[in-house]
């Protein structure tokens, strides 16, 4: 890259994940919540824990001078356990996040790097059908366009946090990945640096992602996502993205504008339907133009009926296998489209509303529970369950049965 862009991008914030850095590129993430251990002493109980790890890394495959190599000197991370224990507090509006997900200077120098980048990005696009500015667009988030990929030596995070149990069956599967890296010659253990939790390179792979996607684009013999050079590293997120339902030539969704009168119930990510479909109950694109009819898609509504609507596609269920949050996947749609040159979202968004807080969210879960409003769980996650019994609520309360939950509709369950 030119030095100058390369300057410019260093000004960035860094990449605004949504969640959980381990929420990407990893569906089983959020399946294994183990009890934390409680050493007086981290460093020995790490010692200790890294004494009963070995065999087991060694019968899954691991050479005895690939463990001992990348094991040597390394020491008890503090830093990672204080990041992990705080996600469960991170919270945000989505307009907040796409405020910075979609910067005017994250938008400029995305505009630049396909530019800069756009012999590569034929070539990707021509193999993995995949849009170069979905592409690239993660790369923004993930990295600013590889200016924050992360320096945090990854074995000792995993080593970290697998020993630390919250997550350790996770932690512990993503430390064995990493090994395989190290031991196949991908990378060395110096270089193998990333997040907190072990995402590495430009657009951010969990080892265990990186076994199953990443590619060897040029053929030299090493998946490389950690140099400068960008090349493995945005064609292995292509190849991801192929390999994880993407469909070329579709987008990934649209902003719409919902008519007054429209049926809320309808606004489910379970209803998908043909164009003609919503067209005939008035859904038209936000600058009023009549939907196209040769796509099916669903209804989100990520701030209820006060803010902006989208028909989101197939390829936003592709996305979500990168990141499961919503405001991530619209992050990158959106940025995706203004790179293209796109225009901003039309509809206005609740700004008097704030996000709730992870305790709100399990005293929401367990008021609508006690009011009759199942949500299946105190899990202080707001998925299909806890939307679908705001909406009840809201349907026996006469309100709009958007699925939204903001702090107004927990003052009113209280």
């Amino acid at each position: 890259m030119h030095k100058a862009i390369w300057l410019a991008m260093l000004t960035l914030l860094a990449p605004p994940l949504a969640a959980d850095p381990t929420e990407m590129n990893t569906p089983e993430a959020q399946a294994v919540t183990d009890t934390p251990t409680a050493d007086i002493d981290p460093e020995a109980g790490l010692a200790r824990w890294i004494d009963g790890f070995r065999p087991r890394a060694l019968a899954a495959g691991i050479s005895a001078d690939t463990f001992d190599a990348a094991f040597a000197g390394l020491r008890y991370d503090a830093m990672v356990i204080t990041r992990d224990r705080n996600q469960n507090e991170f919270t945000k509006t989505i307009w907040d996040y796409l405020s910075t997900a979609v910067s005017d200077d994250r938008i400029r120098l995305g505009q630049a790097a396909v530019r800069e980048q756009a012999a590569l990005l034929d070539e990707i696009e021509a193999r993995y059908g995949v849009d170069r500015h979905i592409v690239v667009a993660i790369w923004g988030l993930e990295s600013a366009y590889g200016a924050v990929r992360g320096d945090t030596p990854v074995i000792g995070a995993l080593a970290t946090l697998a020993h630390d149990g919250r997550r350790g069956a996770f932690f512990e599967a993503q430390l064995l990945a990493a090994l395989r890296i190290l031991q196949n010659g991908d990378v060395d253990a110096a270089r193998m640096r990333g997040s907190w939790a072990g995402a590495m390179g430009h657009t951010q792979f969990m080892p265990t992602s990186f076994q199953d996607f990443a590619v060897d684009f040029r053929g030299d013999g090493r998946r490389d996502i950690w140099s400068d050079d960008p090349t493995d590293a945005l064609a292995s997120t292509a190849a991801y993205l192929a390999q994880n339902g993407w469909v070329s030539g579709q987008p990934w969704g649209m902003e719409v504008a919902i008519p007054a009168g429209f049926d809320y119930m309808l606004a489910n990510r379970s209803i998908v339907r043909p164009g003609g479909f919503w067209a005939g109950r008035g859904v038209t694109l936000a600058d009023g133009i009549a939907l196209a009819t040769n796509w099916s898609g669903a209804i989100l509504l990520p701030a209820g009926a006060g803010g902006a609507a989208f028909l989101i596609h197939a390829n936003f269920a592709a996305l979500e296998t990168y990141n499961t949050a919503d405001a991530y996947v619209i992050g990158v749609g959106h940025l995706a489209d203004r790179i293209r040159g796109g225009p901003a979202i039309a509809a206005e968004w609740p700004l008097g509303d704030r996000a709730l807080s992870f305790a709100e969210r399990q005293e929401l879960q367990r008021l609508l529970t006690a009011a009759g409003f199942d949500t299946q769980g105190i899990d202080g996650l707001i998925g299909p369950n806890t939307v679908n019994a705001v909406r009840a609520f809201q349907l026996a309360r006469g309100l709009i049965p958007d699925g939204y939950a903001p702090p107004a509709l927990l003052e009113r369950l209280r």
